[in-house]
């Protein structure tokens, strides 16, 4: 693994409350920056800070807490922005000021737990904040020669889309599968279901918690038990055939709409927009049967 993997996972084993300490210190002081006192936050409020403002309120909270921390072991924009949602949610329940101002660490009093971003950001708005990382994120080789899990994961939704173009559910989870990569690469699958709880349906995330599961059953480590657990369900079908859509995705240079491109046709399905949409050749990038000379199927 990567040393900045290394440095980020071992702070999140190990001290996962200073983390969120200084995610919450962050999070007060952009808050109390953007935010007057009574006043109801600007339009687009939650996008305004600039990424050099993040890493500035990230480093003065570590500061003000006495944490001594490597960059590449602060938390992340995105875990700032859940806390800032939070406060927001709770600025509306209690008309007072809150004792969000720089300095003020009782955590009895700060937000109980993250606030889902999906309460307060349109829902597509969401699975474009978690998938964008994903283009930063380098997989092995060896597994995934197409490259970064941004474009694993759009040639995975290519090819669901493919298959089931009128399965708004299934292809949320074909594209969503891997945005975990970008917030714990060791136990993805759980990672990407906290972070969309709330944002999708109980069958998306069912199946982006099990889609490395029958990876296991090919390599002989899956239980005959956890087999059966796995049959058993109504949505192991569909699990099946995202598990061969997530191992034929990996073809180094295939052409690939964009990740604007994949949220715009989800948002047509209301409009049923896909019966104007050409088909695409399944055969012209790999499709779900044309798995031969792949190679052997990873994370």
């Amino acid at each position: 693994m990567h040393d900045r993997y290394r440095s980020r996972f071992r702070l999140a084993g190990a001290t996962s409350r200073v983390r969120r300490q200084i995610a919450l210190e962050a999070a007060r002081r952009l808050w109390a920056a953007l935010v007057p006192k009574g006043e109801e936050p600007a339009p687009g409020w939650l996008e305004a800070p600039s990424p050099s403002e993040f890493y500035l309120a990230k480093r003065k909270a570590a500061a003000v807490l006495g944490h001594r921390v490597r960059p590449g072991d602060l938390p992340s924009d995105d875990e700032v922005r859940e806390l800032l949602c939070s406060l927001r949610r709770d600025a509306l329940r209690h008309p007072e000021p809150l004792e969000g101002s720089p300095g003020h660490h009782d955590e009895e009093e700060s937000p109980g737990a993250v606030a889902s971003l999906a309460d307060h950001l349109d829902r597509f708005a969401l699975y474009k904040l978690r998938l964008a990382p994903l283009e930063s994120v380098k997989q092995n080789p060896k597994y995934h020669p197409e490259g970064d899990a941004l474009y694993h994961s759009l040639q995975v939704f290519q090819l669901a889309r493919d298959a089931r173009p009128y399965d708004e559910e299934f292809l949320l989870a074909a594209l969503l599968h891997d945005v975990g990569k970008a917030i714990d690469p060791l136990n993805h699958a759980a990672a990407g279901v906290e972070a969309l709880r709330g944002a999708v349906t109980e069958r998306t995330l069912w199946l982006i918690a099990h889609h490395m599961d029958l990876l296991g059953a090919r390599e002989r480590t899956l239980s005959p038990r956890r087999r059966r657990e796995l049959e058993a369900s109504e949505y192991f079908a569909d699990l099946t055939l995202l598990r061969d859509l997530d191992d034929a995705g990996r073809v180094p240079g295939q052409a690939v709409e964009s990740l604007d491109e994949a949220l715009a046709y989800l948002q047509g399905l209301e409009q049923e927009s896909y019966l104007d949409h050409d088909p695409i050749d399944p055969a012209s990038h790999g499709g779900a049967d044309s798995f031969a000379g792949r190679p052997k199927p990873h994370d």
